[in-house]
């Protein structure tokens, strides 16, 4: 459980070293085997949106965790970048609003954070 912790809060520092907004972190433990955690957060621009995902990858991979696939970056609305059991989604925030991952995983349970 350390491992993840720190992982989640590698992703969220980096996400907010980047000025991203509305940072949630889901256990989706309990809910899918896709994963133990999504963390989820929103950039106002498409450019914002790549420089938070960019920050993150090079975070975690400072700190020894690897990226094992991501998805949407070049359009810059939607990134998804799978850590294995963190999940990190950074979302441009009109397509937040409108996949509304919060509602669609409404089962999980959401973490809170500093």
């Amino acid at each position: 459980m350390i491992k993840l912790d720190n992982m989640i809060s590698i992703a969220v520092e980096a996400a907010e070293d980047k000025k991203a907004l509305n940072i949630t972190i889901l256990d989706i433990s309990d809910v899918t085997t896709i994963g133990d955690y999504f963390v989820i957060c929103t950039g106002n621009s498409e450019r914002q949106v790549m420089a938070i995902a960019d920050n993150i990858e090079e975070k975690m991979h400072e700190s020894g965790y690897s990226l094992r696939n991501k998805e949407g970056y070049r359009t810059g609305r939607w990134i998804l970048m799978d850590f294995g059991d963190v999940i990190v989604h950074v979302f441009h925030k009109e397509d937040r609003e409108f996949y509304n991952l919060d509602r669609v995983w409404k089962d999980a349970k959401k973490i809170e954070h500093e």
